[in-house]
């Protein structure tokens, strides 16, 4: 079974046949993946992953984290930095995008 794939399904508000027809599936399929131990090959995986921008390991249960997972650069940040990506992570779509807009607002102030 898919751990989370109806609850990915339900949270999209959309039926099994919708989905089914999205990623080219039948109906079935998707019901014995969210109900019974069978298991979707590698490509269904990947298409129910990129339907709801999400990660393979997230609809097999192997994290948390609901979303694409992004690759990340390192940074060396001080504790205050940190704080603040932290702080900004837990932020919504649009709480994110207010901040982005500040950031802009300033760096348009001393010409950056």
């Amino acid at each position: 079974m898919v751990k989370n794939l109806k609850f990915l399904r339900q949270r999209a508000g959309i039926s099994q046949q919708q989905l089914a027809d999205m990623v080219g599936l039948s109906q079935q399929s998707i019901n014995k993946y969210e109900n019974h131990d069978i298991e979707p090959d590698i490509s269904a995986l990947i298409a129910f992953a990129n339907y709801f921008n999400t990660s393979v390991d997230f609809l097999v249960g192997n994290t948390e984290i609901d979303h694409v997972i992004e690759p990340v650069a390192p940074y060396d940040l001080t504790k205050d930095e940190a704080e603040v990506i932290d702080g900004y992570r837990r932020l919504s779509r649009s709480e994110k995008e207010s901040i982005k807009n500040v950031i802009a607002n300033y760096n348009k102030k001393r010409g950056a």
